[in-house]
């Protein structure tokens, strides 16, 4: 996210996201703060990220996540050149994965 975008208000909607401790917590407050479309939207974006990070083709997620080509090629960019978020929260879901 470029420093124009950085903004008081989006620093602290991420500071009330950090202090969620639990999946029951932040479906209670996703819920009340987005549309269910919107959480959907995002978890669709995630899970497309994470099938490209594994060298998924675009046609198999476009199949599997029901998601279009435009939302594909836009999460590459993103994984490609982008800031590096989903990567570090792909490493860090693996991590924690891998601990037993």
């Amino acid at each position: 996210m470029g420093k124009k975008k950085k903004t008081e208000s989006i620093d602290f909607l991420f500071e009330a996201i950090l202090c969620l401790k639990n999946k029951e917590e932040c479906y209670n407050f996703f819920e009340d703060l987005c549309t269910i479309k919107e959480m959907q939207d995002m978890a669709q974006r995630f899970d497309t990220a994470i099938l490209l990070d594994q060298g998924m083709s675009y046609q198999k997620i476009a199949e599997q996540v029901a998601v279009s080509s435009a939302t594909i090629g836009r999460v590459s960019k993103c994984l490609n050149y982008g800031t590096g978020g989903y990567q570090c929260v792909i490493g860090k879901l693996e991590s924690e994965e891998e601990t037993p």
